[in-house]
């Protein structure tokens, strides 16, 4: 009988122990916890990721051995070294729509005067993973990485709503929606109209259903399958991104979002 093939690049099944995976477990948190924050000290990584000084030390040391986190010596702080910069920069060569999208997004801030970012879903969170900061003294924030509920997010609403039917139940029906503002669309029903009404309408407006007094327009970025891989939006305080510039501003977003689509293949499929 022939043997069947493993897909190359496929990793087999892992039967190992999960407590061998232990140090690496917790080498990952500590990255993550840095990536969150400009410098912190043992003591205050410590409580942060819940793990004892004395292993964090030790993992902090093999880590700074290969340049994924360096210590400030002035500070007594520790962050993210260059090593963990050059594994992120790989990513975003490998993305193609962060390259496409950059000068889009620079334009589309230009022209707006409001910051843009751009987001990947992940389940029921967004990613964000670009961002072009706008130069106004109260101005929206996000840092790369950080995760939203997709929910109450402009962009995590324009890509739940181009998601698979069947998809979308399943997330609603395992996931939680927590009521983040009294603006924010916590009942299943009221998000699926909303999302009914994006779909329609090719943008989504997060109305202070995640910040009081912010809100944000966004639209989807297409591969060339049609599926919506990423999202654009802009974001500002109410008193800017007033109700009379929404339906202005939405097909502006949508417009940056569309021409990202071309530049990289990609279409709404009908």
């Amino acid at each position: 009988m022939e043997q069947t093939r493993r897909p190359r690049g496929r990793p087999r099944e892992d039967k190992t122990d999960p407590k061998a995976n232990q140090s690496l477990e917790k080498a990952l948190a500590l990255l993550k916890v840095l990536s969150a924050h400009d410098g912190l000290t043992l003591t205050a990584l410590s409580d942060a990721a819940d793990q004892p000084p004395s292993t964090v030390h030790r993992l902090l040391a093999t880590l700074a051995a290969h340049d994924f986190v360096a210590f400030d010596e002035a500070t007594q702080t520790w962050a993210i070294g260059i090593e963990s910069l050059r594994i992120g920069m790989a990513f975003q060569r490998r993305n193609k729509i962060l390259l496409a999208g950059r000068p889009i997004m620079t334009a589309l801030m230009e022209a707006t005067g409001e910051t843009v970012n751009m987001a990947m879903l992940d389940r029921f969170q967004v990613v964000f993973v670009s961002q072009i900061e706008c130069e106004a003294p109260i101005r929206a924030f996000f840092r790369i990485g950080e995760r939203r509920a997709a929910y109450a997010s402009g962009i995590g609403k324009a890509l739940l709503a181009h998601l698979p039917t069947v998809r979308l139940d399943q997330l609603l029906k395992t996931e939680t929606l927590t009521a983040l503002t009294p603006a924010t669309l916590s009942e299943p029903n009221a998000l699926r109209a909303d999302l009914d009404t994006i779909r329609t309408r090719g943008w989504s407006l997060d109305n202070e259903e995640a910040t009081p007094g912010m809100r944000c327009i966004a639209a989807p970025i297409f591969n060339e399958f049609g599926e919506a891989r990423a999202g654009i939006s802009l974001s500002g305080p109410t008193s800017r991104l007033t109700p009379d510039r929404i339906d202005s501003l939405g097909a502006q977003v949508k417009s940056a979002a569309d021409s990202i689509s071309d530049l990289i293949g990609g279409r709404l499929l009908a």
